[in-house]
């Protein structure tokens, strides 16, 4: 692990980013996903007041358990709240998407109706990679269906940790589950539904029970035609799809 020639100027740009979206009235969000947890009665790190000793498992087999969680994180930097979508399936891009989709149609819209584009930090791997094309693709729809702009910037290899959702949401998701069994789906959005802090931070959370593919490829054409706006500055990790009628 390392640095990246280009860290700094991507930090430079997305602080000025921010700052301009802000400025502007539009939305900055944050997003993530955390690591899978699966569901049964496995050992969970943290202290937990009982009245009774909690009988788990010794190892988290996965085929010991009866299903999973994937908890998918939007930060909203302006209003510090959180927005957790539960997926019981797998980690795409499209259910990435899908999420981002969630919480604009409940949140985003109702306290940015003025809105005239969405900026997302995010890291560059996982399902939201930058160098995948299956998640610009993903990405392109979502504008399409909200008929919004949406410009991604992504923080350069290594330091995901100054993802504000990293520092600012997820450790206090983590609190808020900590030694309980996860036994259920239903467990786990109660557990993080109370996550708080005494500064305002606030959680609302979404169970999301769809399937999602894995191993998805893009439309053979979408390299070609794909409306994707890199910016001349950065753009292998900066650009905004567009919204198409």
């Amino acid at each position: 692990m390392g640095g990246h020639p280009d860290r700094n100027a991507q930090f430079e740009n997305i602080t000025q980013l921010k700052q301009d979206y802000l400025d502007a009235g539009n939305p900055v969000i944050s997003m993530d996903t955390k690591k899978k947890a699966l569901l049964g009665t496995f050992y969970r790190n943290g202290s937990l007041y009982t009245q009774a000793a909690i009988q788990t498992n010794d190892h988290d087999f996965p085929s010991s358990a009866t299903g999973s969680v994937i908890p998918h994180g939007v930060y909203d930097l302006k209003r510090n709240t959180g927005y957790i979508t539960l997926g019981t399936s797998h980690d795409t891009s499209e259910f990435a998407c899908d999420s981002l989709f969630q919480w604009w149609v409940n949140e985003g819209i109702i306290h940015y109706p003025k809105a005239k584009s969405l900026l997302i930090l995010c890291d560059g791997g996982g399902s939201n990679s930058s160098r995948h094309y299956i998640f610009k693709e993903d990405l392109q729809k979502t504008a399409n269906a909200l008929g919004l702009e949406i410009r991604i910037a992504h923080y350069p290899p290594y330091p995901s940790q100054y993802n504000p959702i990293e520092h600012r949401f997820f450790p206090h998701v983590t609190r808020a589950c900590e030694g309980v069994v996860f036994d259920s789906v239903e467990t786990v959005k109660t557990l993080i539904s109370r996550t708080s802090t005494s500064k305002g931070l606030t959680t609302i959370i979404h169970i999301l029970d769809k399937i999602y593919e894995t191993g998805r490829k893009y439309a053979a054409d979408f390299k070609e035609i794909m409306p994707i706006v890199f910016d001349t500055h950065l753009p292998k990790w900066n650009y905004r799809a567009i919204p198409q009628e």
